[in-house]
């Protein structure tokens, strides 16, 4: 184990530490600050979850409702697409950690400043698999919440004028909230672990590719065109 961890200390440098901290400072920093829903400049997270309340709210009046079954339907069928997709990348990344010899040696052929030791390979290859595995639960229970949704919606009294009509909504929206605030944990680290990616390659490739999926995540958030159509601004200039 200390033979291990000198290893590890030998091969990584501050560049490759400095990497490390930003990604996770970029992955739950940045989680932090789009969900806050009180925020004076609300992220596009926060606005649709005023959507979605005002949805479940709309809902009530609807009748028969296919049109919200159906569209619960559809958010479950790409929760477990995109499911279904890390458990793909998490066995890659088994197999890479089963030939991360031959990575080495790969790595070796295309330059020498990536010979590295397997316990380095290893190490960043691990990266990836708890990004993806953070990933795949957040997917996993994203796609149970919208099936509790589709419950308490199907439950949900037919008549408007009925007490418990207007408290059955706001769980439902509740819910649906709940559940893409798990679906977009979910997205955003795939999004990380591509910047993970790149790490193989070496410091150089892992900052800046953390650095622009960060200022993406940034963009899609709070300054992107569909964001101000959300918002209701008149202004496309964004």
């Amino acid at each position: 184990m200390d033979h291990t961890l000198s290893i590890l200390l030998q091969n990584f440098t501050l560049w490759d530490a400095a990497g490390l901290i930003l990604l996770l400072l970029g992955w739950l920093g940045g989680t932090a600050m789009i969900e806050r829903t009180h925020a004076k400049r609300p992220s596009m997270h926060a606005l649709m979850s005023d959507y979605r309340m005002q949805w479940m709210q709309q809902m009530i009046t609807r009748q028969p409702r296919i049109f919200d079954m159906t569209t619960l339907t559809m958010m479950r069928q790409g929760t477990a697409f995109f499911a279904s997709g890390c458990m793909i990348a998490i066995g890659g990344c088994v197999a890479l950690l089963g030939s991360s010899d031959q990575l080495s040696v790969l790595a070796s052929d295309l330059s020498p400043e990536l010979v590295a030791p397997r316990s380095v390979w290893e190490l960043k290859i691990l990266l990836m698999m708890l990004l993806l595995a953070s990933g795949f639960l957040k997917f996993v229970w994203a796609m149970r919440l919208f099936g509790y949704c589709a419950i308490v919606v199907a439950a949900t009294p037919n008549e408007p004028e009925d007490p418990q009509a207007g408290p059955m909504a706001t769980k439902a929206g509740h819910l649906a909230n709940t559940a893409a605030k798990s679906f977009n944990r979910g997205l955003r680290a795939i999004y990380f672990c591509i910047a993970a990616l790149t790490w193989l390659i070496g410091a150089g490739a892992f900052i800046p590719a953390t650095l622009i999926t960060i200022w993406i995540l940034y963009r899609r958030e709070y300054a992107s065109q569909s964001r101000v159509i959300i918002e209701g601004l008149r202004s496309t200039d964004r």
